[in-house]
């Protein structure tokens, strides 16, 4: 028999079981505001997909700015709810919601609320509130220009209060069929980065030995390169490309504040190049008039661009989209000079780059900074092994084309499993945290072939 069902008075809930209660998060919680003032607590967590984690590696006795800045940090409990509510006008693939496991200190730019746990369970709370991620209900409570969720916007927000029993089961429920799905997930994405491997494999025994079959090898005189073909040819990109990226000073003195959702050029950022595909920007412009005042930094003809900083380094994309765009400060672009088109295929380079010869190169010559990053003439003192005839070149890249579009797709369809079932959870935790769903059907009939 199915259960009674009543109006929760909230327009994204819907209904909700006759006997549940509808009240304010501030009559179950509380904000955590201990700071961590004489610096004793240095277990410093993180948010981390969807998780609360200690932070790897960290000293705050070796270095003084972090020294400095724990004893900012809030000190929490196991069993204290976390929300990251930053950047809630633009950002919306974050996972906002985790739940300590351990003591330690975090930043106080999370809101931290303490359960009473007399009225609601802390496992029931956390998924209560990942069903609300999931509606995107945090979006819409946030203040400011930057729509910041804090508890004072927090704390009246509804909540949805089963019996403590009813919390209970659907904690170990939800505990249940969670694992479950996240074992399958580790094992799909596990299968997705084999394939990458061997991808990168299949890239790196073409640009370094050819298709061509058995020839005449030398030593290339470069350790992670190795044998090439007898005719190739050694040197490096700045012999026939131009490098060069937006300057820090320029994005200061003429972007900063002038970038919007509107406009005639989209801007190109390290988010929007994975490697060997370039994912464009729709959500971030300039003018026109600016990009053409800038015009050195502006994609408006085929080229590389490649991330330069941060911990995407060395992903490297091939542009060649008709609408002109504009570099952002952690992007370079790599073109080829128009001299040495006749000497070096465009994709040809693009897949040295992708290689794992390409990409010791750059993990050889980045900085050994906190913030990894490779300078322009850096980028233009890579090593680069290729075929001293162009056909060759485009013998290469046709067969890498051909390759690399079957692993895609296989890659692909594995990802789309990924989206499956990651959608599949976020319904389930929110038809179950809402009492819509009592009876459920097991996911391995829903994916059987996993």
């Amino acid at each position: 028999m199915a259960r009674k069902m009543k109006d929760s008075g909230i327009e994204w809930i819907g209904e909700i079981p006759e006997g549940w209660e509808v009240v304010p998060v501030r009559s179950c919680f509380d904000e955590v505001r201990t700071k961590n003032t004489d610096g004793q607590e240095q277990n410093a967590l993180q948010f981390k997909s969807g998780n609360i984690i200690s932070k790897a590696n960290f000293n705050a006795n070796t270095d003084d700015y972090v020294a400095d800045t724990i004893t900012n940090y809030t000190v929490v409990l196991p069993d204290t709810v976390m929300i990251n509510g930053l950047n809630l006008n633009y950002d919306f693939k974050s996972l906002r919601v985790a739940l300590v496991k351990e003591k330690g200190v975090i930043t106080s730019a999370y809101l931290a609320i303490f359960p009473d746990r007399k009225k609601i369970s802390p496992q029931y709370a956390t998924y209560l509130f990942k069903g609300y991620e999931t509606k995107m209900a945090f979006h819409n409570m946030g203040a400011g220009i930057r729509k910041t969720l804090g508890y004072k916007e927090f704390k009246n927000q509804p909540l949805l209060l089963p019996s403590k029993e009813e919390q209970n089961k659907i904690s170990a429920y939800l505990d249940s069929k969670c694992s479950h799905i996240d074992i399958m997930l580790s094992k799909i994405r596990s299968s997705i980065e084999e394939y990458k491997k061997f991808k990168q494999a299949v890239i790196t025994q073409a640009v370094t030995k050819g298709v061509r079959g058995e020839r005449e090898m030398k030593d290339s005189g470069v350790e992670w390169i190795g044998e090439i073909p007898k005719t190739w040819i050694i040197s490096n990109i700045g012999r026939f490309c131009f490098v060069t990226k937006l300057a820090g000073f320029e994005y200061t003195k003429e972007m900063d504040g002038h970038i919007s959702p509107y406009g005639d050029v989209p801007i190109v950022r390290a988010q929007n190049i994975k490697m060997g595909r370039f994912i464009p920007n729709t959500r971030e412009y300039i003018s026109l008039a600016l990009s053409q005042k800038l015009s050195r930094c502006a994609l408006n003809e085929k080229c590389l661009i490649i991330t330069f900083i941060g911990a995407g380094i060395g992903e490297v994309a091939l542009f060649s989209d008709a609408t002109r765009h504009h570099l952002a400060p952690n992007v370079a672009k790599i073109v080829i000079n128009h001299d040495m088109k006749q000497f070096l295929d465009d994709r040809f380079l693009l897949y040295f780059l992708m290689s794992s010869a390409g990409q010791e190169e750059v993990n050889k010559i980045k900085k050994a900074t906190a913030q990894p990053s490779l300078s322009m003439q850096t980028i233009r003192s890579i090593k680069l092994a290729f075929p001293s005839t162009l056909q060759e070149q485009k013998e290469i890249a046709d067969y890498l084309d051909a390759k690399c579009a079957e692993i895609d797709k296989l890659i692909a369809k594995k990802e789309q499993l990924v989206k499956e079932l990651e959608s599949y959870k976020k319904s389930l935790i929110y038809e179950v945290v809402t009492g819509k769903r009592e009876v459920f059907t097991d996911i391995t009939r829903k994916f059987p072939n996993i």
